[in-house]
């Protein structure tokens, strides 16, 4: 408890002493309450297709913030909540969730950033009163490769994305339904990463390992938190600290990530993005015939869009330095306005 809050806390226990009441604490200097412990229904780790398809029946978010809604669970995040969320930034740290874009092809490397520079200084030429540079980007980050959030367009599932759209809303354009433009005032929210390696005592999970629901719930205990309402998760795997060690791997086809069973858990927690610093779903999915089954359930059914391929090291690190796991949220998405998602530079606030 920070030196304030436990003056403020011997003040109500003296006032309670004197008057038998204790007026409320400014705002900003306690924890919110608890809240009571979610309920939802643990599912079976061995799940199958007809599972899944029941999931995204039951998990579904169509029509709860209206039949015309397109930014799904990001309507959890309330102007309390990021009031909420400003004052975890106590600490003046601040950590981008980015991985450095990757310019040299490799496995998991398809399609690396490309940058060309449009003009540069003529040495042969006397040095004008005023100059500039310019370039150029190109990047296809969807995929395994670069840091970036997915739209709610992104992922379809029988024709439809999520709240029912069609996927005729889909044209040579763009999305004109459910686009990253929706998310073009910024994400504010409490951001809580999520370290599985740490909590297995390991610096990173092979591929293929899956998450459960009682590792987040571990994790939740050592970290001496509680998953609320609105706040964005991040789970680490390690896999970039993985790939500095190892080198590059076929991340699309051998993935730590969580694994489908996890969803009911998610939903029951409002959590309004997630994310990880790969795709998030473990690889191969465990569900036979289902490629990314949590993609599916987060973006399609629950409305949550997904933060890829973010670099969680040097937060987790930071995190563990601090002995917190949570912080201050902040991202822009570019503001294309039919965009399938956006490149990211997401940044952690201590």
């Amino acid at each position: 408890m920070k030196a304030t809050n436990l003056r403020l806390g011997i003040a109500c226990i003296l006032l309670i002493g004197l008057t038998g009441a204790c007026a409320a604490a400014p705002e900003g200097e306690t924890e919110p309450a608890p809240e009571p412990a979610p309920s939802y229904s643990p599912e079976s780790r061995d799940l199958a297709q007809a599972d899944i398809e029941r999931l995204m029946e039951e998990l579904s978010n169509w029509g709860r913030w209206g039949d015309d809604d397109q930014l799904g669970a990001a309507n959890l995040i309330t102007r309390e909540k990021r009031l909420e969320a400003l004052a975890l930034a106590t600490e003046g740290i601040s950590v981008s969730l980015a991985h450095p874009l990757i310019i040299e092809q490799a496995v998991d490397v398809p399609l690396p950033f490309e940058r060309a520079i449009l003009a540069l200084p003529d040495p042969d030429e006397e040095p004008a009163f005023r100059g500039g540079v310019s370039d150029r980007y190109e990047i296809s980050y969807h995929g395994y490769s670069h840091s970036h959030i997915d739209a709610l367009c992104h992922i379809l599932y029988k024709g439809k994305m999520y709240n029912g759209y069609s996927q005729d809303t889909v044209t040579e354009e763009g999305c004109t339904r459910s686009s990253i433009f929706n998310l073009r005032g910024g994400i504010v929210t409490r951001g809580i990463v999520f370290d599985i390696p740490r909590l297995k005592g390991v610096p990173y999970l092979e591929p293929g390992t899956p998450i459960y629901t009682e590792d987040l719930e571990a994790f939740e205990e050592m970290a001496g938190l509680r998953v609320r309402s609105g706040d964005a998760i991040f789970i680490r795997t390690g896999r970039w600290a993985r790939r500095a060690e190892l080198g590059p791997w076929a991340v699309s086809q051998n993935a730590a990530g969580l694994h489908a069973s996890t969803m009911p858990w998610v939903r029951s927690r409002d959590i309004s993005f997630i994310g990880s610093d790969a795709a998030l779903d473990v690889v191969p999915s465990q569900v036979e015939g289902v490629d990314l089954p949590v993609h599916t359930l987060t973006i399609v059914a629950m409305g949550i869009d997904i933060f890829d391929n973010q670099d969680l090291e040097a937060v987790a690190e930071t995190a563990a330095e601090l002995g917190r796991w949570e912080f201050l949220l902040v991202a822009g998405p570019l503001a294309v306005e039919t965009g399938t998602g956006s490149p990211l530079n997401a940044l952690a606030i201590f």
